[in-house]
């Protein structure tokens, strides 16, 4: 199994650079394809459209069928398949299919993992496990900035996402030769995700799921490209650094939060204080229009830092799930992480048409202020939610 989780590691770290690496990437594709900022704002919701959409059923499938040819088809297909397409787009519509599919074939490898610590790991060690594979998987972030920034320099970005296309393809087949499913629950069980969604106490939880991931997500995945180019005029590489420091946060964040409920006894507060400290940096991110680059890189910086909180509020929601319902629990709470992100970028590609004019910083300060009221109301709403380590 240790040769399973490390290929399914491998596969989250694809998964993280895909929804990350079309930052760097928007002055090329605005070059040679004619993609806008708002094209590939509608892209990266694609890829988290498609991403949560697949969450129920990948779910279905990780409790029948096991995450070992759940994870393994689907990465064959949508991200060898989809990373192929990206590398012969020829216009936005492309990369927005791409895109699409790339996001069905990174649904299952971060739950295929969460499932196998859900099934063979004690409930008090879900945050960590989940924290440290979420933690190295974000090598990805890191490598969808300054690497490959460098990669489209010196090959050209269709011969890099033909690259990642062939190792997509590569890690699929490891993941079906190396990974083994977990025994399945003594008993029949019978239950769906309408079970879940009947508990009370999980929809204290879920708001502040839907909203706690975008704005780190979104602003690593895409914004901060656009942002340092049209108001610094930045080059590629000198994004490709910003997005690095940036990345790094995020994944230090995650090491950070791992083992936090342990140590203080509590899920729910460690959860709600780093929101609420990402809610002052989105603050800061306001109010830094005309400040020095470093500035808002900075708070960029600490908005991945406490955004970070995705696997402790898994793990919060995961302590009220049943065993036999381990798959869709798990699928469900990132249903919500996953598709609020795409949804609230779907929404900052229409601030920044909406909101475009004469002053450049307008639409991003938009976008910041739309991230800071989505996160202070998700955090509001989970202030009655009921801590699951009491």
């Amino acid at each position: 199994m240790q040769a399973g989780l490390v290929l399914l590691c491998l596969a989250y770290v694809l998964s993280q650079f895909f929804r990350a690496f079309l930052a760097v990437l928007s002055s090329v594709l605005g070059q040679d394809i004619g993609a806008a900022p708002d094209d590939l704002a509608f892209a990266s919701g694609m890829w988290f459209l498609s991403f949560a959409a697949m969450q129920l059923p990948v779910g279905w499938a990780l409790d029948h069928a096991g995450p070992r040819r759940t994870a393994a088809l689907l990465l064959l297909l949508g991200g060898g398949g989809g990373a192929a397409l990206f590398a012969a787009a020829t216009g936005p519509l492309h990369v927005s299919i791409a895109m699409f599919l790339i996001g069905i074939g990174c649904s299952p490898v971060l739950m295929a993992s969460y499932y196998i610590f859900a099934r063979q790991y004690p409930p008090a060690r879900f945050a960590t496990l989940a924290a440290l594979m979420l933690g190295v998987g974000s090598a990805g972030n890191l490598v969808a900035s300054y690497p490959t920034a460098l990669a489209v320099d010196l090959f050209g970005w269709r011969e890099t996402l033909a690259g990642l296309a062939v190792v997509s393809v590569a890690v699929a087949a490891g993941i079906f030769l190396t990974v083994s499913d977990p025994d399945k629950p003594d008993g029949e069980h019978k239950g769906s995700v309408l079970d879940l969604l009947k508990m009370p106490v999980m929809w204290a939880i879920f708001p502040l799921m839907l909203v706690s991931y975008a704005p780190s997500g979104a602003l690593r995945g895409l914004w901060i490209g656009p942002y340092l180019n049209d108001i610094y005029g930045l080059s590629t590489q000198a994004v490709g650094l910003a997005t690095l420091v940036m990345g790094a946060a995020m994944i230090t964040g995650t090491f950070a939060y791992g083992p936090l409920d342990r140590v203080l006894g509590s899920r729910k507060w460690v959860i709600l204080g780093g929101n609420v400290l990402s809610c002052a940096a989105l603050g800061g991110l306001i109010l830094a229009a005309g400040a020095p680059v470093w500035v808002p890189v900075a708070m960029m910086a600490v908005v991945g830092f406490f955004g970070a909180s995705f696997p402790v509020i898994m793990a919060h929601g995961r302590a009220f799930v049943p065993p036999h319902l381990a798959g869709r629990g798990v699928t469900l709470l990132n249903l919500f992480g996953i598709g609020g992100a795409g949804i609230m970028q779907f929404a900052t590609g229409r601030i920044h048409v909406k909101m475009a004019g004469a002053d450049p910083s307008l639409p991003y300060t938009g976008i910041f202020a739309f991230f800071l009221v989505c996160l202070a109301l998700g955090c509001a709403i989970y202030l009655f939610s009921r801590d699951s380590m009491d």
